[in-house]
């Protein structure tokens, strides 16, 4: 093992001298070479780049994987330079579940169906949002783990540095102002009625040894200056190139909102179609000719009722039977209601609807409780409950 003495008491004494400069500093007992304000601008924007972007880059994982463990996971994988193993996302374990379940209540059965139909919706969702969270991670959680474990340890190193040879340099100072100072003391004219002849010329020799150290720290000082100067330099385009950090996180964002929006555009559209797709068999919901729900009878129980063409019984024959165009607007009055999402009418009996439009419904007597009769303008047909919301 090479161990070089004297090297280790150089550098004990560089770290020694250091200490003593940044502890008489602190307690005002030293001067201390402050950098220019464009400098010191540049220090705070780039401290306040490293926080923020550190912040925004563990809440994005935290937002592309809520489990802390499966983080942890991701997080050694990388470490050990090994392939991140393709893990099942939430929505596909949940729509794996509804197909398995499917297959044992029996496809055939409308709960079994609905579990098929819902399930393969829940697998769509899970495959999206494992592709939004692949684009994610390449796009926007990359350059942001590269800016903190790259650029940001090279600024930071160049900073350490920087500091050093300021202390060094403010050491320099310190010691040539002493040096100077004793050397006036030296080359102050004796009193010659107070001070033997034999301290002349001890005098002589130390002012002549005192020129000398004041020559030495002269010289330390002026390449202390050197070094920092450089290093100043080399510090301040690191740092000034934070803009240029701005600009690509700036671009990533934009990659990032991209991703966000596609993915949630996905999810409607599944969403939307698996709503139409439920929609046309709604009387899925009734498992005997009673209603199917409390909500369903009072929807009907507040609904005014419209009288048929002078039909007077009530019993599902008539609805089966039913002719929109003999129903007509009860005397009493309508009520107004909000479509929810948009249906596409399955037969001539029934109308489409879009969502947010206002419609007037009402209720007539037999009828399935989970349908109302809707007019806009002069179309008339029946519309389903679950895709309207009621209004006072």
């Amino acid at each position: 093992m090479d161990f070089n003495v004297k090297k280790l008491a150089s550098d004990a004494g560089v770290f020694f001298t250091r200490a003593v400069q940044f502890t008489e500093e602190k307690l005002g007992q030293a001067e201390k070479t402050e950098l220019d304000a464009h400098f010191e601008n540049l220090l705070t924007r780039a401290d306040c780049t490293k926080n923020w972007t550190e912040k925004i880059f563990r809440q994005t994982e935290v937002l592309l994987q809520p489990n802390p463990s499966a983080r942890i996971e991701e997080f050694l994988y990388e470490k050990l330079d090994r392939k991140i193993p393709s893990r099942t996302t939430n929505g596909e374990l949940l729509g794996q579940y509804m197909l398995e379940a499917a297959k044992d209540f029996g496809p055939g059965t409308p709960y079994g169906s609905t579990l098929i139909k819902v399930g393969e919706c829940q697998r769509r969702l899970g495959g999206a949002e494992r592709e939004f969270m692949q684009t994610s991670a390449l796009n926007f959680l990359t350059p942001l783990r590269n800016f903190l474990e790259g650029d940001w340890r090279t600024i930071s190193k160049e900073r350490r540095l920087l500091e050093n040879r300021r202390l060094d340099l403010d050491a320099c100072k310190t010691r040539l102002k002493k040096a100077k100072a004793a050397e006036a003391k030296a080359a102050a004219v004796p009193n010659f009625q107070e001070t033997r002849p034999r301290n002349y010329v001890l005098s002589a020799s130390a002012s002549a040894l005192w020129s000398e150290e004041v020559d030495k720290a002269e010289h330390e000082l002026r390449v202390a200056q050197t070094e920092f100067d450089r290093q100043a330099e080399v510090t301040r385009l690191l740092l000034e190139g934070i803009s240029s950090t701005h600009v690509n996180h700036l671009r990533c964002l934009h990659e990032f909102v991209e991703a966000q929006a596609i993915y949630y555009r996905q999810c409607h559209q599944y969403m939307q179609d698996l709503q139409k797709e439920l929609g046309r068999y709604p009387n899925a919901f009734t498992v005997s000719p009673a209603p199917s729900s409390s909500v369903s009878v009072a929807t009907a129980a507040t609904l005014p009722v419209a009288p048929i063409g002078g039909a007077g019984s009530a019993n599902a024959s008539d609805a089966d039977t039913l002719k929109i165009e003999e129903v007509q607007p009860p005397a009493t009055g309508t009520r107004k209601a909000k479509v929810l999402y948009d249906y596409d009418a399955a037969d001539t009996s029934e109308m489409s609807l879009l969502a947010d439009e206002l419609i007037t419904v009402y209720t007539v007597p037999g009828m399935d409780p989970d349908w109302l009769i809707g007019e806009r303008g002069n179309q008339k047909g029946k519309v389903p409950v679950t895709y309207l919301e009621l209004l006072s």
